[in-house]
């Protein structure tokens, strides 16, 4: 097979699916466009050109993890389950699960719009470091699950109820955004990389069954960013309660005075 083949293979079926879901959101943005907003023409061809820029963005960002992340993550898991000593792969999925995180894209969407929305008040770092380490956590207790066979509910079930538990603690405003910051972690990256490398080490493992074993990995990713950011609303809310105490503590002090 020569190179070119390797690197374009399957690259129409991409632009198929890409184009596929593109193309409806275009075509109400136009519509709509001459019944209700009808921009300046300037205005519009500045969004149509961002439409085609996303267009060819994602065709190649898919077609890259197509020909690159997924070989990458099988290979890199047969690699890593066939050493001797292979409990190494709980912090080093506690690693990979923070890096791929901190380059999810939607993630990095998901916090810019919290940062504006919330005036700065919570850093779009800080919450970006905090959802990289539940994805984090979330890869190391799947692989502690390849490695000693724990079942999926072991993890699902106290984890949504710690969840339900704090998300009577914290303000509505991290509730409603740590479920979105659960759906946006598992994105391509994480769905793509860290699925099959997890799938390749399960059947790599004796006695563990891909489909068994192998998947559960992004329902994992999809719950630990949720604890991890309502960890985050509790702390901030602490702070706040501690606040508005020393600053009613200080305005008796003065009325004493």
């Amino acid at each position: 097979m020569s190179l070119i083949t390797q690197i374009f293979g399957g690259f129409e079926l991409i632009v198929r699916d890409v184009l596929m879901a593109i193309f409806p959101i275009v075509l109400i943005f136009v519509l709509m466009n001459f019944i209700s907003f009808k921009m300046t023409k300037q205005k519009f061809w500045a969004i149509m050109k961002g439409f085609l820029l996303t267009t060819f963005g994602l065709i190649l960002f898919l077609h890259g993890v197509e020909i690159a992340y997924v070989p990458v993550g099988q290979h890199l898991g047969s690699a890593l389950a066939s050493m001797e000593n292979n409990y190494i792969l709980i912090p080093l999925g506690l690693l990979m699960g923070f890096l791929v995180g901190f380059a999810e894209p939607a993630i990095h969407v998901m916090v810019k719009q919290v940062e504006e929305e919330s005036g700065g008040t919570i850093r779009s770092k800080v919450l970006l470091s905090v959802v990289s380490i539940g994805i984090g956590v979330a890869v190391a207790l799947s692989m502690w699950r390849l490695l000693a066979g724990f079942s999926l509910y072991y993890f699902l079930i106290p984890g949504y109820i710690l969840v339900f538990i704090l998300g009577r603690r914290v303000d509505k405003m991290f509730l409603a955004m740590a479920f979105d910051n659960g759906g946006v972690a598992t994105g391509p990256m994480c769905s793509t990389f860290i699925l099959s490398m997890a799938v390749s080490i399960a059947s790599q493992i004796e006695g563990r069954s891909p489909l068994i074993d192998g998947f559960g990995v992004v329902a994992l990713i999809a719950l630990t960013p949720i604890l991890s950011t309502l960890a985050l609303g509790y702390i901030y809310k602490r702070k706040e309660e501690r606040y508005l105490k020393e600053k009613q503590a200080l305005q008796e002090s003065e009325e004493r005075r």
